[in-house]
């Protein structure tokens, strides 16, 4: 096994500076995402997604960014799954975007709604077939019995829409996070790292920046 206690790296890259940060994280998480895909980050829009049961138990996995605009981030899921019943039943969520070529970290922290039904429709027709067929075989985070009664299932279903427009599910469609925090961090020196948080009181308040002990 590799010595854990001894694995680390110094982050050498850039500062962060408040007088350089725009008064609306939403657009400098734009302006560190486009850095992040003129960089050639792989997969710049993998987040991890960490939500709740109603009683605190957490969980999070890897899902990827699918839209951001002032209202907050959306991701798209089966509503079903583990993330989809904890959202249903516990509806705020926390976010991590990790860009390690840049040295650059963002978390995201708020309340959770679904889509519109206009919205997730859209982007649902945007997916290659093979990714619309896999959102009707596929349920998502209930046991099954082998990979070849996901497979079979999934031909079926080939066969089913071969040559026709492959509807949505009811089932699957499109969350946003709107967020009431979000954290930039910039990697420094000595672990000295450079943390700026915004945070408001309500969806339509005042952004709020303050600088973090790392």
């Amino acid at each position: 096994m590799s010595d854990l206690a001894n694995l680390r790296k110094d982050y050498m890259q850039r500062g962060l500076d408040e007088a350089q940060m725009d008064a609306d994280p939403i657009r400098q998480f734009q302006a560190w995402f486009d850095a992040a895909v003129a960089a050639e980050h792989p997969e710049p829009n993998a987040m991890a997604v960490a939500t709740a049961t109603p009683d605190g138990v957490p969980s999070a996995r890897m899902t990827l960014l699918k839209g951001l605009d002032a209202r907050g981030f959306v991701f798209y899921t089966n509503y079903e799954s583990r993330k989809g019943a904890e959202l249903a039943a516990n509806p705020q969520a926390a976010l991590i975007f990790f860009w390690v070529l840049l040295e650059r970290q963002v978390r995201v922290e708020g309340s959770v709604e679904r889509v519109s039904a206009a919205e997730s429709d859209a982007y649902f027709h945007s997916r290659p077939a093979g990714s619309q067929l896999g959102a009707w075989a596929s349920p998502q985070s209930q046991v099954i019995g082998s990979r070849a009664d996901l497979e079979q299932t999934y031909r079926a279903l080939e066969q089913t829409y071969a040559g026709h427009e492959i509807p949505r599910p009811p089932h699957w469609g499109g969350f946003r996070v709107v967020p009431q925090m979000i954290e930039f961090w910039q990697g420094r020196p000595s672990r000295l790292h450079d943390r700026l948080r915004y945070t408001r009181a309500s969806p339509v308040g005042a952004w709020h920046i303050e600088r973090l002990a790392p």
